[in-house]
């Protein structure tokens, strides 16, 4: 599939997903969407955690429509975690995510720096909005320093290009190479430590 018909085909999805509800909306799933840094690396750590159904990579919390990964200005590189609230809540997710992060930085994430890498929590209604909220303030007592990830009102999810999506699966040594170059695994330590 060439590079614009990917875009159609991904913009037409993503608009049905929006005019149906979401995924999984008449199943009772829900969604929740995190910014942290390289989506790949939110996209590896929220898919296996219990109750999570689906995770995807995208674009979320700017203007522009119809963003691409060499275009997407004003969005952060975001995730839509697709969940099941039987099995799990929006709670323990907010705290997986910030968990899997350094909420401490404001301007990116491990080695990956600039506006579109800032870290969000983006909230559909006031009772996520108080949950998020009341997480951050949980993880900046724990780390006793201020937290850096913005609490932001959900806005359109652009789904990734498909070459984005599952690149951790899809590309094992590469995903690999990246993760040790950035050195995530030992800032994620030095941040987390035994806390």
């Amino acid at each position: 599939m060439t590079p614009t018909r990917l875009a159609i085909a991904t913009s037409v999805a993503t608009l049905a997903l929006a005019l149906s509800g979401g995924p999984g909306s008449a199943a009772g799933l829900k969604v929740a969407v995190f910014a942290g840094g390289c989506f790949w690396s939110v996209e590896k750590a929220m898919e296996h955690l219990p109750g999570v159904t689906d995770v995807v990579v995208g674009y979320s919390g700017g203007r522009l429509r119809n963003p691409t990964y060499e275009n997407h200005q004003g969005h952060l590189e975001s995730v839509r975690v697709t969940y099941d609230p039987t099995k799990t809540t929006y709670a323990k997710l907010v705290d997986s995510f910030f968990h899997n992060i350094d909420p401490t930085d404001p301007a990116g994430q491990f080695c990956d720096y600039g506006p579109s890498y800032r870290t969000a929590v983006f909230t559909a209604d006031a009772s996520e909005k108080a949950t998020a909220e009341q997480v951050k303030a949980q993880v900046a007592r724990i780390l006793k320093r201020p937290v850096a990830t913005s609490v932001l009102p959900a806005s359109t999810f652009w789904m990734g290009e498909g070459y984005h999506q599952d690149f951790a699966v899809k590309n094992p040594g590469r995903y690999a190479a990246y993760r040790i170059g950035c050195g995530r695994d030992a800032k994620l330590k030095a941040v987390w430590a035994d806390r």
